[in-house]
């Protein structure tokens, strides 16, 4: 089995709002993949998210949830797993935050549990998993919520905070464990996945922001030069345009995590 993973800030000196972990049980059999990307509270919002911790505090609390869950509760569903690691991380600072702030802190998820049998996923919001079956098709699994509204809307902090979490808008893991039900999963025979690849948009770009390639050329590069080498080329496209003339966007580079598993 073949394990890499690669996290890294956006800002040199800023706290890394994403969070990854891989979990391998002492008996072999299986194994989880969890990566996180932490939301930052919007430029022009009130200042605050309402809570005294902040986004990676939130992750790495929610992240080990998520990750002690999948390995000790095999009988749970990754929904249900999401659904109890959201509440007891909620429950963790509800004494001393505000969680019913609207950008009380929340992230995107994606979860990758495997066992001899089946390959289980669950990604909610923009970060991306990408399953390769043993004939190199490579299969997108994508919660495009974010996607189907028009980002001139989305740069209105008022209009942005009135469709988080909403009806109609798009959902994260914050204080509420229902929104749990809202991820997009799925369970694929063990057979027919060879490998697993989670990111976050930052690390996306090179396919979705950049054009380089398409989802199997990013997995092929991977595959053949490791993780540190797609960052390190979404943070080329992104110095060579760091005013965003040519790729339009909200902040210059961006935390990237890259996560990788041969099963």
């Amino acid at each position: 089995m073949r394990i890499e993973l690669v996290t890294a800030p956006g800002t040199a000196g800023r706290l890394n709002e994403d969070w990854t972990a891989v979990s391998l049980p002492a008996s072999g059999e299986g194994g989880v993949l969890v990566v996180l990307d932490g939301v930052t509270p919007p430029a022009g919002g009130d200042g605050g998210d309402g809570c005294v911790h902040g986004v990676p505090w939130f992750t790495a609390r929610l992240g080990g949830a998520l990750v002690e869950l999948s390995g000790s509760r095999r009988d749970m569903t990754l929904g249900a797993i999401l659904s109890e690691a959201i509440r007891r991380t909620a429950d963790a600072h509800r004494d001393t935050c505000d969680l019913s702030h609207v950008r009380t802190p929340q992230a995107t998820v994606v979860m990758v549990r495997w066992g001899t049998d089946a390959v289980e996923h669950l990604v909610l919001s923009d970060s991306t998993l990408l399953l390769e079956s043993p004939d190199g098709a490579v299969r997108a699994v994508l919660d495009d919520r974010l996607d189907r509204i028009p980002r001139e809307a989305l740069r209105l902090v008022a209009t942005a905070d009135a469709l988080r979490n909403a009806e109609g808008g798009f959902f994260t893991a914050a204080a509420d464990p229902a929104v749990a039900s809202r991820a997009v999963t799925g369970r694929t025979p063990a057979a027919e996945v060879r490998s697993a690849l989670a990111l976050t948009d930052g690390a996306a770009r090179w396919v979705e922001m950049f054009r380089e390639g398409g989802w199997a050329d990013c997995l092929a590069l991977v595959r053949k030069s490791g993780p540190q080498e797609l960052v390190d080329r979404v943070r080329a496209a992104e110095s060579a345009d760091p005013d965003g003339a040519a790729f339009r966007r909200w902040k210059t580079s961006d935390d990237a995590t890259v996560a990788y598993v041969e099963l």
